[in-house]
C-alpha cells in the first residue's frame, strides 16, 4: 500500500507513537520514561524529511534546467520529476520505498539510541526494530481518522478562524486527543 509521505509536523506524534509502543511491548525499557528516544525519533524523522525535500529541490531545479527539452519532447512533467527524483535518489543512497525507507528510519533510531543509553532491551535487535517499524507505520495508517475526528470537533466553534493561530493551537490540542482516544498514542 502506498503510505502518504510524512509531513515535518507529524514527526513528533510518530516519535511518541514510538516511544508508546516500545514502552507498551514488555521487553524494551526505556530511560527517563522515553523522552529521550521520544527525541532521538523525532530528530532522525525530521532528518529523513528534510533529506527527501533537498532531492525534490534539486530535482525541480533540474527540471527548470531542462524545460525546453522537456517541452520540445512533450514529457509528462510528474513522470518526469518522478524519474529524476528516483536517480537522484538512488545516487544519494535514499531509500524512496517506504518499506525500506521505514526499515532505514527505524534501524536509525534504534542505533542511535542505543549508542546514547536511551533504551535497553534482552531480545533480538530485529524484534526492537520491528516494533519500531510497526509504529510508523502504525501512525500512518490511523492518524487521519484522528485528524477528521479534530477537524469535525473545531467546525462546530465558531469563534475560531480557521488557519489563525488559535485555530491552530486549538487543532493541536483536539488532534492529541484524538490521537490518544484512537489509540495510536499513549
Amino acid at each position: 500500500g502506498n503510505l502518504m509521505r510524512i509531513k515535518a509536523q507529524h514527526a513528533p506524534f510518530i516519535a511518541r507513537k514510538i516511544a508508546y509502543e516500545l514502552l507498551k511491548c514488555g521487553f524494551v525499557s526505556l530511560k527517563n520514561g522515553g523522552d529521550e528516544i521520544t527525541q532521538i525519533a523525532t530528530d532522525i524523522i525530521l532528518k529523513d524529511i528534510n533529506a527527501e525535500r533537498a532531492i525534490e529541490e534539486r530535482a525541480n531545479e533540474l527540471m527548470d534546467d531542462n524545460e525546453g527539452d522537456i517541452e520540445f519532447m512533450q514529457v509528462d512533467r510528474r513522470a518526469m520529476f518522478g524519474m529524476i527524483k528516483k536517480k537522484l535518489a538512488s545516487q544519494m543512497g535514499f531509500e524512496l520505498g517506504h518499506d525500506e525507507r521505514y526499515s532505514h528510519i527505524s534501524h536509525d533510531i534504534l542505533n542511535t539510541a542505543w549508542k546514547k543509553d536511551a533504551l535497553e532491551y534482552n531480545v533480538s535487535e530485529n524484534r526492537v526494530k520491528n516494533v519500531i517499524y510497526s509504529a510508523i507505520e502504525g501512525y500512518l495508517k490511523n492518524f487521519e481518522k484522528a485528524q477528521r475526528a479534530a477537524f469535525d470537533e473545531l467546525e462546530g466553534r465558531e469563534k475560531l478562524a480557521y488557519g489563525s493561530p488559535e485555530y491552530e493551537l486549538a487543532f493541536e490540542k483536539a488532534y492529541e486527543e484524538q490521537l490518544r482516544k484512537h489509540g495510536i498514542i499513549g
